[in-house]
């Protein structure tokens, strides 16, 4: 087989997915529950339109008609507003709670979150309001909205109150989670604005249209409106600089209902979704929130532009949530891409589970999994060689020994332990994907499954990976060691899992007793491209020692690691994982620039 060809024609078909990596969008309709004709529009707008996530105002008089409405479309992504203002001149609304500390003289909300020369002393901004009142009054929108409405996915915002202070928007992140529901704030979406002119129907059809050219293939985009119906009763709606509510909302109805508008989205590829296709995502934060200076982000970016490294992305997170992200180039969030080694640390974790179920222990012989694969004089060889012996990348071949089974060979398990062991196992580390390979080969045995389909279960569906390909051996093996493809934000799922100790989402999937053992060093010594004669033990991070198919790394951290820098670096003194895909040969080079630039970034 011609594996340069192989390879070639594997990573153009990665370059065609990656250029056909559909952009996703919401389209959401808010402030449903203000107005009757508001109401109406909202819910025509879903089923005879483009809209596809519906914000409900719990305080808002027309709240039980938006009830009855949305439960009678039970399919509809439905987000609760929160809300402490209530903006319009002749219709009110006051707190579901006592609120005094941001309500005006007459108990209702204030008219504005920020100041407003038409208003003055009237936003929440001006006030001396209480964290606690407006906690009491958010999670009592919540449990009246989820109790009548249990569909419910998702929290957003009401005219932007959580950038009056970080302490608004940290609470609506703390009860999202509380609530178990998914924050606008809280995932990787984009806003998307008309771009030009609105005040004709082909103006809006033209800057909307403008805008959709606009996204990035395999991002995910938000946009807004306010649709509602012309009516004597919504001609009574309005508030200063904003007179114009009933004709306005009128024309962003007919707009959300005009065939034109669907047709535009669909000629583009553009998939059309709500917050709930979201969920399996990573939190976002902010570098102000996690205590990470986004300037470092920022200098670690312009030293990659400035060295010529060939970076495709880069993911940080910490506390368990993401505050940095990038993809360069034609790369893209939704882009499947080549892990090359890394692929050894989700087999390593694979035989964690098994492990932990009984099927295998570290201790068992190689042996034991292939009775009669090989006769009995060349079984002397291996008698001693057991699975933590591949684990730890020591079975004691000869360097170089087995390099050649790939490309010669179809039983690359038989021709592997036919090879002697030259050295006892355990005394020497010789790193070979192959070791790997083995380790795939007596799961797959023991368990019945590829896998792929055995992690599928144990991992990858409960973190949410949702399109992992690997590939597989001459015999149908997977191949373990090298082959799997899977998103920038997989790894960083692995590298939380991990920094988890095997907790997700409240469960332990896997006993931390394995991440204890898993993590730390096993064996020390250098791989063999590294010269340790010259190079120094406290310059290079092939040098920290070896655990189980990962590598320790210097700053008291461990990495899975793959060839052109793909790297999951784990660290757990930061409660950080850094995450990149490249196409880089100088892989100490490109890991000394995220220590240069990057580590600085995170503080106490």
């Amino acid at each position: 087989m011609n594996y340069r060809l192989l390879a070639s024609i594997i990573l153009f078909t990665q370059f065609l997915t990656a250029q056909e990596a559909a952009s996703q969008l919401i389209i959401r309709g808010d402030d449903m529950g203000f107005s009757h004709s508001g109401n109406q529009a909202l819910i025509k707008s879903y089923k005879n339109g483009v809209v596809t996530a519906i914000e409900v105002l719990a305080p808002a008089p027309w709240f039980p008609e938006a009830v009855k409405m949305l439960n009678e479309n039970p399919n509809v992504d439905v987000g609760i507003h929160l809300a402490l203002s209530s903006e319009w001149d002749l219709v009110k609304w006051r707190p579901l709670t006592a609120g005094k500390s941001f309500t005006d003289a007459n108990g209702y909300f204030l008219p504005q979150i920020f100041k407003h020369a038409a208003y003055p002393g009237l936003s929440l901004s001006e006030t001396n309001w209480k964290i606690e009142e407006i906690e009491e009054e958010l999670r009592a929108q919540i449990e009246l909205v989820l109790r009548n409405l249990p569909q419910t996915t998702h929290l957003s915002i009401h005219m932007g109150f959580t950038r009056v202070d970080e302490d608004l928007n940290n609470l609506v992140f703390a009860l999202a989670q509380e609530y178990n529901l998914i924050y606008s704030g809280n995932l990787a979406l984009e806003g998307a604005n008309y771009i030009g002119e609105t005040k004709t129907q082909p103006e809006r059809l033209a800057s909307f249209t403008a805008m959709l050219d606009s996204m990035k293939p395999g991002r995910n985009y938000m946009f807004l409106e306010h649709p509602a119906m012309d009516s004597p009763e919504l001609q009574s709606i309005y508030h200063t600089n904003y007179e114009d509510v009933s004709s306005h909302r009128q024309a962003v109805y007919e707009f959300l209902t005009n065939d034109a508008v669907s047709e535009e989205i669909e000629k583009r590829g553009i998939k059309r979704i709500g917050y709930k296709d979201l969920e399996g995502q990573l939190p976002r934060s902010t570098g102000i929130r996690e205590n990470f200076e986004m300037q470092a982000f920022d200098n670690y970016l312009n030293a990659v532009e400035k060295s010529g490294q060939d970076l495709h992305s880069i993911l940080v997170m910490r506390n368990g949530r993401v505050i940095a992200e990038k993809w360069l180039g034609e790369h893209n969030p939704k882009e499947n891409h080549i892990m090359h080694s890394v692929s050894k640390s989700f087999t390593s974790t694979a035989i964690g589970f098994a492990v932990q179920e009984g099927r295998i222990k570290v201790t068992d012989p190689v042996l034991k999994f292939f009775p009669d694969l090989i006769n009995a004089e060349e079984r002397k060889n291996l008698k001693d060689l057991t699975i933590e012996h591949l684990l730890t990348m020591s079975p004691g071949h000869a360097e170089g020994a087995t390099s050649n089974i790939r490309s010669t060979e179809t039983n690359w398990e038989l021709a592997y332990l036919k090879t002697p062991l030259v050295h006892k196992p355990g005394s020497r580390f010789q790193y070979d994907s192959l070791n790997t390979y083995i380790l795939a080969a007596i799961l797959e045995k023991e368990t019945g499954l590829s896998l792929v389909d055995y992690l599928k279960t144990r991992l990858f569906d409960p973190l949410s990976i949702e399109t992992p390909q690997w590939d597989k051996s001459p015999t149908g093996i997977t191949n373990g060691g090298w082959g799997l493809y899977i998103k920038t934000e997989d790894m960083a799922k692995l590298g939380q899992f991990y920094l988890n100790k095997g907790k997700w989402n409240d469960k332990q999937l896997l006993n931390t007793a394995w991440f204890e053992s898993a993590t730390a060093k096993k064996i020390q010594q250098a791989p063999s491209w590294v010269d340790a004669s010259t190079v120094k033990e406290a310059d290079s991070d092939w040098l920290q020692g070896y655990a189980y198919q990962f590598w320790r790394s210097r700053y008291n951290s461990y990495r899975a690691d793959g060839m052109d820098g793909q790297f999951i670096l784990i660290l757990p003194e930061l409660n950080a994982v850094i995450v990149t895909t490249a196409k880089i040969e100088d892989m100490q080079a490109e890991i000394n620039l995220i220590w240069e630039h990057i580590l600085p970034g995170f503080k106490n």
